[in-house]
């Protein structure tokens, strides 16, 4: 799903894959190979393509059919973290519940959750799959998230 709505958006900025991949510094195959799901367009990436181009991370993700345009953000790995433990607890799961859940091992997820290291695309596309929370809500782009469970 990331793929197919990176190459819409990149396609309605008017821009050929060679083009994105200069402002990522990345070659055009790469590019193709976001856009096809052979290979996952690193999340710091993605969060730059999405404050470069005013597109919502949950529009790119799938998460939602409507853009909206929140402005640009800091990507910061605590503020993330901190945004994880709330779903978590709010969720009333165990970080091995959660991991589970989610198909990743507790001490990758712990390492994000305390701000360790940025959380990776496919980790973050999955909690917010799973749980149905907004990727936007867990970078800190908004304030408020419905949660479904």
């Amino acid at each position: 799903m990331i793929g197919n709505n990176l190459k819409y958006a990149r396609e309605e900025l008017e821009m050929t894959q060679k083009e994105l991949g200069y402002v990522f510094g990345v070659s055009q195959s790469t590019v193709a190979g976001w856009e096809n799901a052979i290979d996952v367009i690193p999340f710091i990436k993605l969060i730059r393509f999405c404050n470069l181009y005013n597109y919502s991370l949950d529009f790119i993700c799938g998460f939602t059919r409507k853009n909206i345009e929140y402005g640009s953000f800091k990507t910061d790995k605590n503020k993330i973290g901190k945004k994880l433990k709330e779903l978590r607890t709010k969720l009333k799961l165990s970080q091995q519940q959660l991991a589970d859940d989610c198909g990743f091992f507790k001490s990758t997820y712990g390492n994000y959750e305390v701000g360790r290291y940025l959380i990776n695309t496919m980790t973050i596309y999955s909690i917010c799959k799973t749980y149905n929370v907004s990727m936007d809500y867990l970078v800190g782009r908004i304030n408020d998230s419905k949660i479904n469970k």
